[in-house]
């Protein structure tokens, strides 16, 4: 653990069981004490894509379904996240972090987190030696992105059009933030990522975007993916859960999968930081579960 300025701060890394691969964030199980400004501070010393800060705490939720908001029992949390740049909506993998933490600390079991995207369930199972968290999207959104924006964000990549993947379209989609997936025709597309990070940042900020999601299909349910993330102050984000998320509603809606489906991304491979995200989708369900494994990492 470590004291920035005067308060825990935790460090995990999420979607891998190993400390070096997957992406790490900090956690701060208590930041009730902490204004933006603090919390900003504490996320750019850190240096990681995303840090988590629970801000609150509320009382066992004693109705509803399991794995839905409101879970019988449930742990209830006010959470948010800051990049070393900005407050974000919502962050994956500091929510499965952060989930893992308080699973060390109180046990496995239903937390609620409250987050400024909307209500986020988060389930945590331990598996033989690991802790597994899964969590449940917000209601997710697909829309068309405008041919000159598109034009834009090829042009900062320096990607030709002729690279995409015709059978998966430019979108833009949301489960608790927004993302411009693009799909590479070929790995090595994926693999070969140069990008002009001044003007694809003022590209997302005008478009109010998180990161670009952008993947590869291996295999019908299998993605290799990447996210640049300039906007967060980081060129890569090594595994990104609100993506994968807002990925599983994009392949949904344009019917390239069944409306029941379990999908594997492989992610960070091509940073060193290799992790795998689970994303499920349920027939009558509209929200994305992504799910994922983490470890603590050491001082």
């Amino acid at each position: 653990m470590s004291q920035i300025p005067s308060i825990e701060v935790l460090r995990y890394t999420a979607f891998s069981a190993d400390p070096e691969g997957g992406n790490p964030a900090g956690v701060v199980l208590d930041a009730s004490g902490l204004d933006d400004a603090a919390m900003l501070a504490v996320a750019a010393e850190l240096g990681y894509s995303e840090s988590a800060f629970l801000t609150g705490r509320g009382e066992p939720d004693g109705a509803g379904a399991s794995g839905g908001a409101g879970a019988s029992g449930a742990r209830k949390y006010t959470i948010r996240y800051f990049s070393p740049k900005a407050e974000v909506p919502f962050c994956g993998h500091a929510t499965v972090a952060t989930a893992l933490a308080l699973a060390e600390r109180d046990g496995p079991g239903d937390l609620v987190f409250g987050t400024r995207a909307g209500t986020v369930p988060v389930t945590v199972t331990r598996e033989g030696a690991e802790l597994r968290a899964t969590l449940t999207s917000v209601e997710p959104d697909v829309a068309d992105i405008a041919p000159d924006d598109l034009a834009e964000a090829l042009a900062a990549l320096d990607w030709p059009a002729a690279d995409l993947d015709p059978a998966l379209p430019p979108r833009i989609a949301f489960a608790g933030a927004r993302h411009l997936v693009l799909a590479a025709a070929t790995r090595e597309r994926l693999a070969d990522l140069r990008y002009d990070f001044a003007r694809l940042e003022a590209l997302m900020h005008r478009l109010d975007l998180t990161t670009l999601q952008l993947v590869w299909r291996a295999a019908p349910g299998v993605f290799h993916v990447r996210d640049p993330f300039p906007v967060g102050g980081v060129v890569e984000d090594p595994a990104t859960g609100a993506a994968a998320a807002a990925f599983g509603a994009y392949l949904r809606a344009e019917g390239l999968v069944p409306d029941t489906a379990l999908l594997t991304l492989h992610q960070g491979e091509d940073m060193g930081r290799p992790g795998t995200l689970t994303v499920e989708l349920r027939a009558g369900d509209a929200r994305v579960r992504v799910s994922g494994t983490g470890t603590r990492i050491g001082d």
